[in-house]
């Protein structure tokens, strides 16, 4: 997919190259990242659905500027022309909407309040996207500018002279409140807009001046009724107004608590207290990326492809947000969104294991296994709060998509050393999950669960859609659910699951080789046309659902008649035409419209089903395949610019992808310790790792052509493997790879080369 480049590419490389000399020694590399990566989306084509989200790694929330209207889940497409706020925000879908919003937008001349009406023009020729960043000078000559903290934002408004100056705070959808403090330059308050919380869910807000109001007011967003002079109101919609001297250049501190207005205080003065100017909070935001960025450096590629790697970190370092804060004592501590209670320790929300299971948690586990530590506590202290284990958290449990892949997260950290959590309560909460179904949407518990276990598979009719992909995620989370019980010698559990990871076999059809749906006698469901979307198979095909048995490609490779079937089967899914079926959907989805676009064959990139598959060569005897296609991908499909994805981003999914592949790596069976090898992008990638080892990967002669892997080594002996083992990263070293133009058709083929599956491993 040829993808459009824009002038940010050029204006971010001109910035970075006439940096000087002492500031590129510190290696200012927030410069690079893009966040207007993927925002040129809209509801029939994702180019990331993604918007520009200021923020420090893993907040509470992050700052934004919106051209939607409010409510609206696309809150800023970069095609748009005029920006109507600048908002708080925690979205981790335009599917779901987001929640605990109110905005800010400044308006010159006549107070206007509606979203409608105090839309002004912008030109992205005015504006500056970056982690640490944003800056836009509207058509009517008002300059704002964002930076954040962890809890809050430091905002600056620059208005022009001779014409009025007002700042209008939006309590965007559901009820809101909101007190006017003169005296105290404040605007206190709070918003309660969210579809999964506890009814008494209120995201308190606290906003400080650093100038006097000259007049001041409320408004409701219903019908824009304005009260001039009133200092407090509550109810739908409420909103806030103040005005100040024309020419006026005024910073807001502002900072939420989800506890009580205390806490907000305190949030805000724990974390701009210390901040007089909107410059020093912008250097701490800065300081913060820079220190993740220089964590995983990379060398020898093009600017370019710097932008499109630092722009992919800096969003699989927006999810999961955390939401727990800290008390007067630095303590952490929690409002639950589960069963709206207090708690002391680490909660974090606004993720869909669905998607993130496969790269951004597994990413987690080797820059950030602190917070993938803490992750795991607030994994099962949600399970105790309402019951299950989350799957879809937005901020509560949602059920969204298919599977119960938190078991994937607790086996991964696990087995990767990550062991700050009881793995008998894990097991326990894991099996009550596989054996029932809550009562929220279709990945909340496990639906059609006595079926499943009788069976080897879920029935497929029009009450089960889905079922032939549920059927066979279910068998890899019940792997993960053997793989833990294994390392901790729970027998029990070990032969709970042990039968039920080898379900997918029972779904496999030898005459057809797919994956197909069964129903409750045992039959082949038919009519049956592997290029039919839906129906059985949940967000794509038959094509693309054949290759989902993570734990154990062995033995799908036996299914298939062996390497060379298994190989050409994977050829086949790039020769051939990238023909639409729409299916069960009855239409065509997005995901459909991005698999014809990138042009790949019925290869879809832009979804997860898929995602691991280039990576099986590795499994089947050419490793050199998987060489070539993540090289292939990660040149074709992604890049820096507002058209930088291939499909839906995913709260850091699609970005982790890239960047393991990138390193040259990536997860394609998290709950085991190993990463398959790929081609790496860059001639030398230095990860410096929480324990103060340094793991480097490094690709002599590695370029554009030089795809290929001719020889290795680890530590400076030979290394002939397919994978790396994640303590080989943590021990720190050198993986070092000779690369090529040709392929080494002879490199890798040993049985000990292959991967891990679970049919051949040691029991």
């Amino acid at each position: 997919m040829m993808l459009r480049k824009t002038t940010y590419l050029k204006v971010a490389i001109a910035a970075l190259l006439t940096t000087s000399t002492a500031m590129a020694q510190v290696k200012n590399l927030v410069s690079y990242a893009n966040t207007l990566q993927g925002t040129n989306s809209k509801f029939e084509l994702s180019y990331g659905n993604t918007y520009p989200a200021t923020s420090v790694p893993l907040a509470m929330n992050t700052w934004t500027p919106q051209t939607g209207k409010n409510g609206d889940g696309w809150k800023y497409q970069y095609f748009e022309n005029t920006i109507r706020g600048f908002q708080q925000s925690h979205q981790c879908s335009s599917w779901v909407n987001d929640y605990a919003v109110f905005s800010l937008m400044p308006v010159t001349g006549k107070l206007v309040v509606m979203d409608d009406d105090r839309t002004a023009k912008f030109s992205h020729k005015n504006e500056v996207a970056q982690p640490d960043y944003y800056k836009v000078k509207l058509d009517n000559n008002i300059v704002t500018e964002m930076t954040t903290t962890e809890r809050g934002a430091h905002l600056r408004f620059s208005f022009p002279a001779g014409a009025p100056a007002y700042l209008v705070l939006d309590g965007y959808t559901k009820q809101s409140a909101v007190t006017i403090s003169p005296d105290k330059k404040k605007i206190t308050g709070w918003v309660n807009n969210c579809r999964w919380a506890p009814q008494d869910f209120r995201n308190y807000f606290e906003l400080e001046f650093d100038k006097p109001f000259k007049t001041y007011g409320t408004w409701e967003n219903k019908k824009g009724d304005i009260k001039p002079n009133n200092t407090t109101d509550e109810g739908d919609g409420k909103g806030a107004y103040i005005e100040f001297e024309p020419g006026t250049v005024v910073q807001v501190k502002v900072a939420s608590s989800y506890i009580s207005p205390e806490q907000a205080s305190l949030n805000l003065n724990t974390e701009l207290g210390k901040f007089a100017k909107f410059d020093n909070t912008r250097a701490a935001s800065a300081k913060l990326w820079n220190k993740l960025f220089n964590r995983v450096l990379v060398e020898g590629g093009t600017e370019e492809e710097k932008a499109t790697f630092y722009s992919c970190l800096y969003r699989a370092n927006l999810f999961p947000h955390r939401f727990f804060e800290l008390n007067k004592e630095g303590k952490p501590y929690y409002y639950s969104p589960y069963d709206g209670k207090l708690h002391d320790g680490y909660m974090f929300t606004d993720n869909g294991f669905w998607d993130t299971f496969r790269a951004q948690f597994p990413l987690n586990t080797i820059i950030n296994p602190t917070v993938e530590g803490q992750y795991m506590q607030a994994l099962l202290a949600a399970q105790e709060q309402c019951g299950w284990l989350p799957s879809w958290s937005f901020p509560a449990e949602t059920g969204g998509m298919i599977g119960n892949h938190a078991i994937s997260l607790l086996t991964d950290a696990w087995v990767k050393g990550i062991r700050t959590f009881d793995p008998e309560k894990a097991l326990k909460a894991y099996y009550h999950e596989a054996n029932n179904k809550g009562p929220w949407g279709g990945a909340n518990g496990r639906g059609n669960a006595k079926e499943y276990n009788a069976n080897g598979y879920v029935p497929y009719s029009e009450k089960t859609l889905g079922a032939t992909a549920q059927s066979l995620e279910y068998a890899y989370d019940d792997f993960c659910g053997y793989q833990l019980a294994k390392a901790v010698g729970n027998k029990e559990m070990m032969a709970a699951f042990s039968k039920n990871m080898y379900n997918y076999k029972s779904l496999y059809d030898p005459g057809t080789r797919f994956m197909r749906a069964k129903d409750d006698q045992g039959k082949w469901v038919e009519p049956f046309d592997p290029l039919d979307w839906g129906g059985p198979y949940t967000e794509g095909n038959a094509w693309h659902w054949q290759w989902s048995v993570f734990h154990d490609v062995q033995g799908l490779i036996n299914l298939m008649g062996g390497d060379k079937n298994f190989t050409a089967k994977i050829d086949s899914v790039f020769s051939q035409p990238s023909t639409i079926k729409v299916g069960g959907y009855g239409s065509a989805i997005h995901e459909m419209t991005e698999m014809e676009l990138i042009n790949m064959g019925q290869y879809a990139h832009g979804n997860q089903p898929i995602q691991h598959m280039i990576y099986l060569y590795n499994y089947a005897g050419q490793p050199w395949k998987s060489q070539e296609y993540a090289r292939k991908v990660t040149e074709k499909l992604y890049n820096a610019t507002e058209n930088g994805y291939p499909g839906d981003e995913d709260q850091g999914q699609m970005s982790s992808w890239y960047v393991l592949s990138a390193l040259g790596i990536y997860s394609v069976c998290p709950g085991t310790d190993q990463y398959v090898i790929g081609s790496p992008v860059f001639k030398k990638v230095t990860i410096t790792l929480e324990n103060g080892k340094k793991f480097i990967i490094q690709a002599d002669n590695n370029s554009k052509q030089n795809v290929y892997i001719q020889s290795a080594t680890l530590n400076g002996k030979p290394y002939t493997h397919n994978w790396l083992s994640h303590q080989a990263i943590m021990n720190g070293g050198t993986l070092r790879f000779t690369m090529g133009a040709k392929p080494a058709y002879k490199r890798g083929l040993a049985k000990a080369d292959k991967p891990f599956s679970v049919s051949t491993a040691k029991p």
